[in-house]
């Protein structure tokens, strides 16, 4: 015991040591358990009989019970300063009223009503104060998690708070969990087998029903090798037009993205402009225009991703065409270097047009 609180007592129980015979103190009623909201105030009653002789006590310890407990009054004064406790006594019925006003988190813990008979003697009731606190998700929590498809995945989440949090989990915008349903309960949520399907983010969620509750978003990466799509696999355009192959690939991390034909790996120049666009962490599009085209440039090419999980191929075959495909020829036409306007589509429409109104026109005064 330490040596403060030891001398409080023998203090307590000098005038008290040579007190005559008499009928046992006893403790006729204390409160029950407390549970109150930051900044409420609870009363705490200890009712007491043939004690007139021997001290009454409050003390209070932590929640847990590991720290030493702390004298808060004796008797009919208090000892603690804090202007938020006060001490009633009513003689009438011995009862000792423990008042505390704008409740604090470290109010809680156990309140013990002791009567000292002797140093080593002492008769005593307690009562827990709780007090609601709002959940806050603890540090052990996950927090982020990189997998590679297939493998199994555990994400953790706990909160601290009372009464204690339940812990609920959901995807961004409500989207299904791997486990089924769009929300799953418990500390843990295990995915067996991880898909990159079940990649994005994660909300745990906590919530004891004080205040708003508690979220920590944790995202879940998953590595997976490069899946190629073709929008257009194959696509025509006449000689001496440009033209834009492309491809779609998803992979994590990003790949390598290399443009190929006949087995040799393209790069920019005079005949090709390579264009690679992120259009998130996961996706790229990249595009590979042929500048130009020369016969030489017709047949298949190859667009090939690769990152350490594997490697995809895509093919888009280039083939001749007699009349100009828009976009991207687009009214541009170059021969020997040189650009010449062709005439556009709906220039070619409205001639069209011109010449079969006087076709018919010429007709009918035939006829005439």
């Amino acid at each position: 015991m330490d040596r403060n609180i030891y001398v409080f007592y023998t203090l307590l129980l000098y005038f008290t040591c040579n007190v005559s015979a008499q009928r046992t103190p006893t403790i006729s009623h204390i409160t029950q358990e407390q549970i109150r909201d930051i900044g409420g105030q609870v009363d705490l009653e200890c009712s007491v009989h043939y004690a007139q002789e021997f001290p009454v006590v409050w003390t209070k310890r932590d929640r847990l019970k590991t720290i030493e407990s702390i004298p808060l009054s004796t008797n009919a004064g208090l000892i603690i300063k804090d202007s938020r406790f006060s001490l009633r006594h009513d003689e009438a019925t011995a009862t000792f009223t423990l008042s505390i006003r704008d409740i604090q988190e470290n109010d809680a813990g156990w309140y013990q009503c002791q009567v000292l008979m002797s140093i080593s003697n002492k008769i005593a009731a307690e009562v827990e104060l709780q007090v609601r606190r709002p959940p806050i998700i603890s540090d052990n929590s996950t927090r982020s998690i990189v997998a590679s498809e297939g493998e199994s995945v555990q994400m953790e989440c706990y909160a601290g708070g009372f009464p204690p949090p339940k812990i609920s989990w959901r995807r961004e915008n409500n989207a299904i969990l791997p486990t089924g349903g769009s929300i799953y309960r418990g500390n843990v949520l295990k995915i067996s087998a991880v898909h990159k399907e079940d990649r994005g983010t994660y909300y745990c969620v906590a919530d004891n029903g004080v205040g708003k509750g508690a979220r920590r978003n944790i995202n879940l990466e998953v590595e997976f090798a490069p899946v190629i799509s073709v929008p257009r696999p194959r696509l025509s355009q006449a000689l001496q037009y440009d033209m834009d192959l492309e491809c779609h690939v998803e992979a994590y991390p990003p790949p390598a993205i290399t443009w190929l034909k006949d087995g040799i790996q393209l790069s920019n120049n005079q005949h090709y402009r390579i264009s690679h666009f992120a259009t998130a962490d996961e996706f790229t599009d990249t595009t590979i225009r042929v500048i130009t085209i020369e016969k030489r440039q017709y047949g298949l090419f190859t667009c090939k991703a690769q990152n350490k999980l594997g490697t995809a191929e895509g093919n888009v075959e280039l083939t001749e065409s007699i009349i100009p495909v828009c976009p991207p020829a687009c009214g541009q036409a170059r021969y020997g270097g040189a650009a010449a306007v062709a005439p556009s589509i709906g220039t070619v429409l409205a001639l069209l047009g011109l010449y079969v109104g006087m076709a018919f026109r010429r007709i009918t005064n035939t006829k005439h």
